[in-house]
């Protein structure tokens, strides 16, 4: 329940934005910070999140996905299949992403990190060109959030859109 809430809280703030001018979204200096937790359960799960986003999504080591993955991996973007080998196949086939060696520290910035129960919510600022003002942009905050089991994420959201393949 406490998820739904902050999922809505969420999108409320997206849309109460839409309309009038916003403070630009910002990550904090040093976000693997934010994936630690005192409580053992959401500890390992942030951590989980934490190598999920950095080996993952942004060194591209997907052979080591099943680390933290589970082979169910129930997949809610629209572009990627479910199952731990359809995402893969996304990040590896579709979006190219290539492998890095070695993997050093999240470069990705990050706002926040909270982990509620099974779940963890990782809050990400980005910026997008604003359809209303040619050559201007905006600034909104992306999510993904991760069910886990037994320390490995079994199920994933955030807000994608159908990607219209390149012609």
């Amino acid at each position: 329940m406490k998820v739904r809430m902050m999922l809505l809280a969420l999108v409320a703030a997206f849309l109460g934005t839409a309309a009038f001018a916003q403070e630009p979204v910002v990550g904090v200096a040093d976000p693997e910070s934010l994936f630690k937790d005192s409580n053992p359960k959401y500890n390992r799960n942030k951590q989980a999140s934490l190598y999920i986003m950095r080996e993952l999504l942004q060194c591209g080591q997907w052979d080591r996905s099943g680390e933290w993955l589970t082979d169910k991996y129930i997949q809610h973007n629209p572009n990627a299949a479910s199952g731990r080998a359809g995402v893969v196949k996304f990040f590896t086939e579709v979006m190219k992403v290539k492998r890095q060696p070695t993997c050093g520290k999240l470069t990705t910035p990050v706002v926040a990190v909270t982990a509620d129960g099974d779940y963890v919510t990782v809050m990400i600022p980005r910026t997008y060109p604003d359809p209303r003002n040619p050559g201007k942009t905006y600034s909104t905050t992306w999510f993904d959030t991760w069910r886990f089991v037994d320390g490995k994420a079994d199920e994933h959201w955030d807000p994608a859109q159908i990607i219209v393949p390149a012609k």
